[in-house]
């Protein structure tokens, strides 16, 4: 089986032509692949991950078990190595992507020694899925895309790695937060006020950026790693996190560390927090409206957006739309007001799927039933606007679908998901 062989250099990605990294001839045969890959990608991901576990149990500690289980990391690596082959003559097409990776990456605790064991359970994955077909020719060349893929990614995660723990109360790994208040914000999301334990400073972070919470439960072989958005201003003494229970829904099992967090952990109790991390953010230098579209606990990033976009008092014309099941399901409701009632240029718009006689008799809502490219059309007074999208998969599909079909440019539609990205249909 060929050797990596990982060049550090943090000015890779930003010198990536792609020709001048691989030879034309391996360019060739990976890109005579991306067929078999259209094919055979997800079967050759499923494989890798069986490896990998089998082989490192110790990075389940790292990897998201219910991803798993539901097959969407391995749908998103598909996607990413499909996209890799495709490009493989231009990588930094892939640049965007690279980061935003990058990003979950240095927040999950992924290190620079976990590569040459991922590219290695990659290429017996290749060849044990594709048999004969898979070449020594093939091997090689992906062997070498591997090799300078890898370099990118364990460039820019190593700069975030040092930003992360040399910036003003920043630190490296995880750090112990206690929980200093717990609230609830809905019948089913909970707020969690979090202090560091040691007393010292805290990092800031840019408005919808998240931090990863690594607990350990009770009869479980494996740490838990979740990633949750911080739902309120950078500029407070304490960071909030804002999670949503998942219970179990036909064969979709519960979410075992939303449950544990919601039922298990008191006021007083510790978590383990890594930096905060994240692409999905305020862009708040574009003077154009900003409209904020989310749906259920898809709220949380955006509550921290309208606070930092309230306290810069430029005057900005915003515009808030949220979704919910009815008034019991939505979370964050007189934060929301409070912040309308500050803004002048600030206006609301909710939409109850199913609404309670309750919730029709007090007008808490303005649109019955989904979004849709309809209401979004009238109550939108322009396109030409900075778009944030966050909620379920198929909310931010079809939202994102709809203002692409209204006339949106798609560098003005930002949207955070959490889970693998790879598995949306955008």
């Amino acid at each position: 089986m060929p050797k990596f062989i990982l060049k550090s250099s943090n000015e890779r990605i930003r010198e990536l032509g792609g020709s001048t990294m691989l030879s034309e001839n391996t360019i060739q045969i990976i890109k005579s692949t991306v067929p078999v890959l259209e094919q055979h990608g997800l079967t050759i991901t499923k494989c890798f991950y069986k490896k990998l576990f089998t082989n490192h149990p110790e990075l389940l500690n790292v990897f998201n078990h219910a991803n798993q289980q539901q097959e969407r990391q391995q749908m998103a690596l598909a996607q990413a190595v499909l996209a890799s082959a495709k490009h493989i003559d231009q990588l930094a097409a892939i640049v965007p992507v690279v980061k935003q990776i990058a990003h979950k990456h240095r927040s999950l605790g992924v290190k620079k020694e976990h590569y040459p064991i991922v590219g290695k359970h990659l290429l017996e994955a290749i060849q044990e899925v594709l048999g004969d077909a898979a070449t020594d020719d093939i091997i090689q060349a992906w062997a070498e895309a591997y090799g300078v893929i890898a370099d990118i990614f364990i460039s820019t995660e190593t700069e975030m790695y040092d930003q992360a723990a040399h910036q003003s109360g920043g630190w490296e790994d995880f750090r112990a937060f206690v929980v200093a208040r717990k609230q609830e914000e809905s019948d089913k999301i909970t707020s969690f006020y979090l202090e560091p334990q040691d007393g010292g400073a805290l990092a800031s972070f840019e408005p919808g950026q998240y931090v990863s919470v690594k607990v350990d439960m009770p009869n479980e072989a494996h740490t838990h790693i979740r990633q949750y958005s911080l739902s309120d201003s950078p500029r407070k003494a304490y960071y909030r996190i804002t999670v949503k229970r998942e219970d179990a829904v036909q064969d979709r099992p519960a979410g075992k560390v939303s449950v544990y967090l919601h039922e298990q952990v008191k006021e007083g109790d510790v978590l383990y927090l890594s930096a905060p991390a994240g692409d999905f953010t305020l862009q708040s230098e574009d003077q154009r409206p900003h409209v904020w579209i989310s749906a259920g606990v898809g709220v949380t990033p955006m509550i921290s957006m309208l606070k930092a976009h309230s306290e810069q008092a430029n005057g900005q014309p915003a515009i808030f739309i949220h979704a919910a099941e009815h008034g019991a399901a939505h979370a964050f409701q007189d934060e929301v007001a409070a912040w309308s009632k500050d803004e002048a240029q600030a206006k609301t718009y909710i939409c109850y799927s199913e609404p309670t006689e309750e919730d029709k008799h007090k007008q808490l809502y303005q649109h019955e039933g989904r979004i849709d490219a309809e209401w979004l059309q009238s109550i939108l007074p322009t396109t030409d606007a900075k778009f944030y999208v966050c909620g379920s998969a198929p909310f931010m599909e079809t939202v994102v679908n709809t203002l692409r079909s209204l006339g949106a440019q798609e560098s003005d539609i930002h949207s955070e998901y959490f889970g693998p990205k790879g598995s949306l249909k955008l």
